[in-house]
C-alpha cells in the first residue's frame, strides 16, 4: 500500500513540473508576441506616413502603395488569429521590401528629408522587429519541443495545448542578392 501511495505521490509530482513548465512556457511565448506588438505599434504608425510621402512620387506603384495599406488595416483590426497576424506581419514585411526598392527610380524621393527620415525610422523599426522576432521564435521553438515531447505531449493533449507557428522569411526573400542587379538595375 505505501509503494503504491510512493508512486501515486511520484506521478503527482511529475504532472505538477510537466503542467507548471508548460505553462511557463505558453506564458513565454505569450509574452514575446506580446513584444513584437509593441514593435508591430510601431510600425503600423510609421506605414501611413510612409505611404503618403511615397504616394507624391510613386504614382505608378499605387496598388503596392494600396495593398500595403490594406494590409497594414487587416493587422490592426483585432479579428484575425496569431497565425493569421504572423502571415499578414509576413506579407507586409515582403510588400515594403517591394517599396524600398521601387524608391530607386525616384532620386527626388530618395533626397527627400522628409522619405529620409522615415525610411531611417523604419530601418529602426525592422531591426527591433527581426530581434523580436528571433525571440518569438525561440520561445515558439521551446514551446513546441514541450509540449511534443513524451511524457509532455499526454499532459498538453490533457489541456489542449497547440504547437504554435513561428514567423517565417517568405520565399522571396530567401533569394540571394546579387550585388551585379543591384548595380545594373
Amino acid at each position: 500500500m505505501l509503494i503504491g501511495i510512493g508512486i501515486g505521490a511520484v506521478l503527482l509530482l511529475m504532472f505538477v513540473f510537466i503542467y507548471n513548465t508548460l505553462v511557463r512556457k505558453k506564458n513565454q511565448v505569450d509574452n514575446a508576441f506580446g513584444s513584437i506588438d509593441v514593435m508591430l505599434k510601431k510600425r503600423y504608425d510609421l506605414i501611413p506616413n510612409l505611404v503618403e510621402t511615397v504616394k507624391q512620387y510613386m504614382q505608378h506603384e499605387a496598388n503596392l502603395l494600396t495593398e500595403v495599406t490594406e494590409l497594414r488595416t487587416q493587422a490592426t483590426s483585432g479579428n484575425i488569429s496569431d497565425d493569421q497576424r504572423v502571415e499578414v506581419e509576413n506579407k507586409i514585411t515582403s510588400k515594403m521590401g517591394g517599396i524600398m526598392v521601387a524608391v530607386e527610380n525616384y532620386p527626388d524621393l530618395k533626397a527627400n528629408t522628409n522619405f529620409l527620415q522615415l525610411q531611417g525610422s523604419w530601418n529602426e523599426a525592422e531591426e527591433q522587429i527581426s530581434a523580436a522576432r528571433r525571440f518569438f521564435n525561440s520561445a515558439v521553438t521551446d514551446y513546441n519541443n514541450a509540449i511534443q515531447v513524451f511524457p509532455n505531449s499526454i499532459v498538453a493533449g490533457m489541456f489542449g495545448y497547440k504547437t504554435k507557428h513561428v514567423f517565417e522569411i517568405p520565399e522571396a526573400e530567401r533569394a540571394n542578392v546579387s550585388a551585379k542587379d543591384l548595380f545594373n538595375s
